[in-house]
């Protein structure tokens, strides 16, 4: 039972995985960094508040609805993803192309299954004999 649990976890992917939640927590400090201190202060700047919750609020029968707190999360989210795609996402896209380059490596086109098996399926479409004719001799007189 114990040496199960152990193979379980010295296998890569679970210790892969925990790497990557580590790193992501203490990375996620500084995205929350790069938002706040420097993205939402120029948002703020721009349209005169850091958040946009006090935006469409609206009374209902009583109940505060607040489509601002939603837009503030929306924004703060496309914020996020902007800074990961252009913080990290990007430059490590082009620095693998670079390396690639170097080292004489090109990326392999790779066709998508899906369109593949469609071509399958026309081609051997296409290699039967046209609707009709040979079946018609072998079906029922009229």
């Amino acid at each position: 039972m114990l040496k199960g649990f152990k193979d379980f976890i010295m296998k890569g992917n679970v210790l892969d995985l925990a790497v990557a939640v580590i790193i992501g927590a203490a990375f996620t400090t500084v995205v929350n960094a790069l938002v706040n201190s420097v993205l939402m202060p120029f948002i703020s700047g721009l349209v005169g508040s850091p958040n946009f919750d006090s935006f469409a609020a609206v009374t209902f029968n009583g109940n505060q609805i607040q489509f601002g707190v939603l837009l503030t999360a929306v924004v703060n989210f496309l914020l996020v993803a902007a800074a990961v795609y252009f913080v990290i996402v990007l430059p490590m896209n082009k620095m693998i192309e670079r390396r690639n380059r170097r080292l004489g490596i090109t990326p392999e086109e790779t066709a998508d299954p899906q369109v593949m098996l469609l071509t399958e399926i026309r081609d051997a479409l296409t290699s039967q004999p046209p609707n009709g004719t040979a079946h018609a001799e072998s079906g029922p007189k009229h």
